[in-house]
């Protein structure tokens, strides 16, 4: 498995920088980004998701927040 740096948040700090990968095995983007917060998980299932779909976020998953700043590199990588 060998992964790809794509992006990083502009002007990032050292301690502070959302990070775009791809799994070059699968194509899979690997994000860091910042750590969602309660309210972010309760607007998250108000939104909703497919009909009949749960919004519940389940222990083996997450949701994290990405930086508009690195949202075009997200596109580019998805061509």
């Amino acid at each position: 498995m060998a992964f790809t740096f794509l992006a990083q948040i502009p002007n990032t700090p050292v301690d502070d920088s959302p990070t775009i990968w791809r799994d070059e095995d699968n194509g899979d983007l690997i994000i860091q980004g910042y750590k969602a917060t309660t309210a972010d998980y309760a607007l998250a299932a108000e939104a909703g998701s497919t009909p009949g779909h749960s919004t519940d976020v389940p222990d083996h998953e997450t949701i994290v927040r990405v930086p508009a700043s690195i949202i075009p590199a997200l596109r580019a990588a998805l061509g």
